[in-house]
């Protein structure tokens, strides 16, 4: 479990050498442009329906005696859409770069297995196909989190369960971050059932891959770079369990990297 979790965390140092290697640097300008129209967009989105909302709210609750009920209401729903808002946006990033992600993988999986069958260039009808099974998961994913978060987000207003509630709802994200990163790499093996297969077994790597992304997406720039830094990333450490018996790797590749 633990030793999963710093691979998939760790696995983002090694991947800025595999990229200087490579020269894969072209796959970051179209996730670059994507994940800014996408920040764009979704912030202003959020921004209106959440102060739209305060106010259709506010007279429904103007009956509660003794609470600030323009400043409560505000609070909350910030929150309440910040957290949808981030879940979307992680999501939505994943599956809309997943035409160029999913190359980018298949680069690092040739490098790393030394099979030169799987990168053949860009091909448009691949990239659609990609692009769906990017979205059908991030969807998919995006359901399983609302369903357990905003729970979580409502028990964390009582300060008796507010550290705890925050972080399950920080590994959730993060599994599922994960989740899609992974993904990049396991759709060249396996369908979705069997992708959704191999992430349950491997959940500490999915989070491990996820916590590190989310906190790139948290910083001010990061979130233009995460998305194919956690391609590399989880195509480094994905690509050594999908064939463990077929990969006859170097047991100083991880230093080689660093």
């Amino acid at each position: 479990m633990i030793r999963d979790f710093f691979d998939g965390f760790t696995s983002y140092f090694s991947a800025f050498g595999i990229i200087s290697k490579l020269r894969l640097w072209k796959f970051f300008l179209v996730p670059i442009l994507i994940s800014i129209l996408l920040a764009t967009g979704l912030g202003a989105a959020i921004w209106t329906l959440s102060g739209a909302l305060a106010t259709w709210l506010l007279p429904w609750l103007s009956w509660i005696p003794y609470i600030p009920v323009e400043s409560t209401a505000g609070w909350v729903l910030n929150i309440l859409f910040g957290v949808i808002g981030f879940i979307l946006f992680k999501h939505l990033v994943i599956a809309a770069v997943s035409p160029f992600m999913t190359p980018l993988a298949q680069k690092v999986e040739e490098h790393i297995t030394g099979n030169h069958t799987k990168y053949s260039g860009f091909n448009a009808g691949q990239a659609v196909k990609d692009f769906f099974r990017g979205l059908t998961i991030a969807l998919g994913n995006i359901l399983r989190e609302l369903f357990y978060i905003i729970p979580l987000l409502i028990l964390g207003l009582f300060p008796l369960f507010t550290i705890p509630c925050a972080v399950l709802i920080f590994l959730i994200q993060a599994y599922y971050a994960g989740f899609g990163n992974l993904d990049y790499t396991l759709e060249g093996h396996y369908s979705i059932r069997e992708s959704k297969r191999f992430v349950k077994n491997n959940r500490w790597l999915a989070i491990g891959n996820g916590t590190a992304f989310l906190m790139l997406l948290g910083t001010g720039i990061g979130f233009l770079v995460a998305p194919p830094l956690a391609a590399v990333a989880g195509a480094s450490e994905t690509i050594k369990r999908i064939e463990p018996m077929s990969m006859q790797l170097d047991s100083n590749f991880d230093e080689e990297y660093v």
